[in-house]
């Protein structure tokens, strides 16, 4: 006889269960309130260690939020393309949170500001050059 019992979901598929959905949801709210606030706020409030554990729940969320969107897309329209493929999408998106995850999370800890202090420094215009005598 067959078995009607779903398999549980896998370590890589972020996009299968209720759990998974729960989570997601979870992370696009925060991100959609945190990140606003703690760009609002003058930096003498976030300097220091605000700023570099603020920067690492952002990579953390952002990274995980990518990768459960990507599992979405992944389960969607892959199998359109080859069922074989499914597996190996996953590790490939797998790749691509762990990829951002070290990328932010080095933004994050080093750069002057963390990511604030970054994404703010896109709308500074650059220091003036000093000419030499």
């Amino acid at each position: 006889a067959l078995s009607t019992t779903p398999k549980p979901p896998g370590p890589l598929e972020g996009d299968a269960g209720a759990a998974a959905t729960h989570v997601h949801h979870a992370i696009t709210t925060f991100l959609a309130v945190a990140t606003p606030a703690v760009f609002m706020v003058p930096d003498s409030w976030t300097d220091g260690f605000v700023d570099k554990a603020f920067g690492i729940l952002v990579a953390a969320n952002v990274s995980a939020h990518s990768w459960v969107g990507l599992n979405y897309v992944v389960t969607d329209y892959v199998p359109k393309v080859s069922k074989a493929l499914l597996g190996p999408a996953r590790i490939v998106t797998a790749g691509f949170g762990a990829i951002t995850l070290f990328g932010l999370g080095k933004v994050a800890v080093t750069s002057p500001g963390g990511i604030k202090g970054c994404i703010k420094s896109l709308w500074s215009p650059p220091p003036p050059i000093k000419a030499e005598e």
